[in-house]
């Protein structure tokens, strides 16, 4: 419950002190995204000026996670650049027999293969280099596990992407 009381703070924080994006800094971005279960290939796409999709390819040990997310993205700070983001989504994927670290609770042990699916949030600031098609990312991705759960996690994420 201390995670969620945290996490709607500063998520109310956010709020309070950004304002409304009147343009995205680049339409399309690919990179790397660094997490707390899953590192692998992210592709973001802006469907308006402040609406996104975002795409994860999360490659963790003995499994393989696929999560799509909704975002929408709003000035941080009246700072150019700097954008706070939400949004919401899924993932699906597989994990082998193995240990899992996971935050908060106990690791959880799999004696065989089994599907990962559930429910995802993001909550997160990223800064566009004015003078580069470079983008940072770092953000909190709170979600639900429902096949093998229920459970809930809360993973920090490091993105670094390629704008255009």
């Amino acid at each position: 419950m201390k995670k969620f009381t945290f996490a709607a703070l500063l998520l109310t924080c956010f709020l309070l002190f950004s304002k409304r994006s009147d343009a995205q800094d680049y339409r399309t971005a690919v990179g790397l995204k660094f997490g707390g279960y899953e590192n692998g290939p992210s592709v973001k796409y802006f469907l308006n000026e402040s609406a996104a999709l975002e795409g994860v390819l999360g490659i963790r040990s003995h499994g393989v996670v696929i999560s799509g997310l909704y975002e929408l993205h709003q000035t941080a700070f009246n700072t150019a650049g700097l954008k706070f983001y939400y949004g919401f989504g899924g993932h699906i994927g597989s994990v082998g027999s193995g240990v899992y670290k996971r935050f908060g609770s106990d690791d959880k042990i799999y004696n065989d293969g089994h599907i990962l699916l559930g429910a995802d949030g993001v909550l997160g600031l990223e800064y566009k280099l004015p003078d580069a098609p470079i983008g940072i990312s770092l953000d909190l991705n709170p979600r639900v596990e429902l096949a093998t759960g229920p459970f809930f996690d809360l993973a920090p994420g490091l993105g670094l992407k390629y704008t255009f």
